[in-house]
């Protein structure tokens, strides 16, 4: 089986355009192979890094938007999400597992993009802008 072409989405900062794309990622990641509760968490992933780079990249400035690529290279899924914020530290989260973290309403998506995903990087993109890229292989049995 080949792998499906290139997914890229441009997206407003507005988290009601998510559902959307959502939706393309979950089609792409059953194309691409991978098993039903693999397609949920790797679905939820990209939701919850798309949010956060309009939320606390962005800042929910409609006139900044949000990049999306996801691509099927041999085994190996990758999906990109590229915002104009300022860029984070991973270890600057909170650890919502932590007690004076858990009724924070923040920190969460990282930790679910980071345990459901076999890589999870942050870095300086083009222009400045937040780069998040994460990687699952796909383990065919």
């Amino acid at each position: 089986m080949g792998s499906p072409p290139e997914l890229r989405r441009t997206l407003e900062s507005n988290p009601d355009t998510v559902d959307e794309v959502e939706e393309a990622v979950l089609r792409y990641v059953a194309e691409a192979g991978f098993g039903d509760t693999e397609q949920y968490f790797i679905t939820l992933a990209a939701r919850e890094v798309l949010i956060n780079a309009m939320k606390h990249g962005n800042c929910y400035d409609a006139s900044k938007q949000v990049s999306l690529r996801v691509a099927m290279d041999g085994e190996v899924l990758t999906i990109e999400v590229t915002d104009e914020g300022e860029g984070f530290q991973v270890a600057d989260i909170p650890d919502p597992h932590l007690t004076e973290n858990r009724n924070r309403p923040s920190g969460r998506g990282v930790m679910i993009a980071r345990t459901v995903m076999d890589e999870f990087s942050v870095e300086k993109g083009p222009a400045g802008r937040s780069l998040v890229r994460m990687a699952k292989r796909l383990r065919r049995e």
